[in-house]
């Protein structure tokens, strides 16, 4: 199907899901790996955190290219889901381990 082929509400409802992961969603998504890096990365906390974070802008820009580059709306808003929800388990599972 083509985009002429393609109904308008369709088109509008795939360009929200567009925009809603790549504002707020891969914002959360970036976040999430801040936390998660900065309580894995082998350094002090301080340097850890620093790195996590700069990590963070690179992840949420790429989010944000994602999000515009894949194939459909759904799939740029559940395939950035799933990698914040790594990114939540990773940092549930340090703190639940006890990692510094």
């Amino acid at each position: 199907m083509t985009t002429r082929d393609t109904p308008l509400w369709l088109r509008r409802t795939d360009m929200g899901l567009r925009i809603l992961a790549a504002v707020p969603v891969s914002y959360a998504v970036a976040s999430l790996w801040a936390m998660a890096l900065a309580r894995i990365l082998p350094m002090e906390r301080s340097e850890a955190t620093i790195t996590a974070t700069l990590l963070a802008f690179a992840i949420c820009c790429a989010a944000v290219m994602w999000s515009f580059a894949a194939r459909s709306g759904w799939r740029a808003l559940w395939s950035l889901v799933l990698i914040g929800a790594a990114g939540a388990a990773i940092t549930w599972l340090s703190i639940k381990g006890g990692a510094a």
